[in-house]
């Protein structure tokens, strides 16, 4: 099996990590990394750079906040140590733009690139059911699936380098206007005087159904914002989508809505709590 480094291991990549070693891979981190504790008990290797990492690792995997610290992490260390014929793979969410670029510096050293963004939040990474949507060459795809079968179970190539952040953009574009539009609703209905358990109920048998309401809006009935996924990471994710669409010549009325709404929940000090907590930015 191939070795694989695997950089970022915080709340979606310590698990991810850790279901590539359940599945036998070995893995190897970042000493600099405050999980490296944890995978190194499970079993992992602990190198003390990214250079380091890529030159003893066959696939680099990076999992990653956002765009710059997925840059820095290539420039300051991996595209040092990387050798040609090895496999790049980012699974952060970040610009279409970068990952396009991160695809043409691999390139240049003879290593292929996927990005490869995923959906599930936490629960999916712990329980390695994430779906993943995958940009790059078919070949290099092919290569990487059963690295992938290790985190995820829904896992499609979608097309060019680019179009698995284009569709993780797309993606977070329906999760922010569904939990809007739940948010809203539930709002209303607490202001009328409707019980919400019960509205959740009959909701969830009729068309409206939709994992959000059941999950998210069960969060919104119990003030349980604990993150599975934060404000401020869907708040960067949907600006992504945002600046993707200006690029594009594109209006997206319901997205900057939802931009709004989260800028409101970040000015409230609500950044760390999970998505659903636009809730809040409703009720105050």
């Amino acid at each position: 099996m191939e070795k694989i480094g695997f950089i970022g291991l915080g709340i979606m990549g310590k698990p991810m990590a850790l279901n590539l070693l359940k599945a036998g891979f070995p893995v190897g981190v970042l000493a600099s990394s405050q999980a490296s504790g944890v995978l190194k008990d499970a079993g992992a290797g602990v190198w003390p750079d990214a250079a380091a990492l890529a030159a003893g690792s066959d696939v680099i995997i990076t999992m990653l906040p956002d765009s710059p610290q997925v840059e820095e992490v290539v420039n300051s260390g991996v595209l040092a140590g990387i050798r040609a014929g090895s496999l790049f793979i980012d699974m952060s969410t970040i610009a279409p733009l970068v990952a396009r670029k991160l695809f043409e510096i691999m390139q240049e050293k003879g290593v292929e690139a996927l990005d490869a963004p995923v959906s599930g939040g936490q629960v999916g990474a712990e329980g390695a059911t994430l779906s993943i949507m995958v940009g790059g060459n078919a070949a290099a795809f092919a290569r990487a699936l059963p690295v992938f079968q290790a985190m995820g179970k829904n896992i499609v190539h979608i097309g060019e380098p680019g179009a698995g952040q284009t569709t993780k953009a797309c993606n977070q574009m329906i999760v922010g206007q569904t939990i809007q539009a739940v948010a809203e609703a539930f709002t209303l209905a607490q202001k009328a005087g409707v019980d919400l358990a019960k509205m959740r109920e009959v909701l969830l048998g009729g068309f409206a159904q939709s994992r959000i309401l059941d999950l998210h809006g069960q969060r919104m009935i119990d003030q349980n914002f604990k993150p599975g996924f934060k404000i401020k990471l869907h708040q960067k994710d949907i600006n992504i989508a945002l600046k993707t669409g200006g690029e594009l010549k594109l209006t997206l009325p319901g997205t900057e809505t939802v931009a709004r709404q989260m800028e409101a929940a970040m000015l409230q000090g609500n950044g760390e709590l999970d998505h659903s907590a636009l809730f809040l930015a409703l009720k105050d």
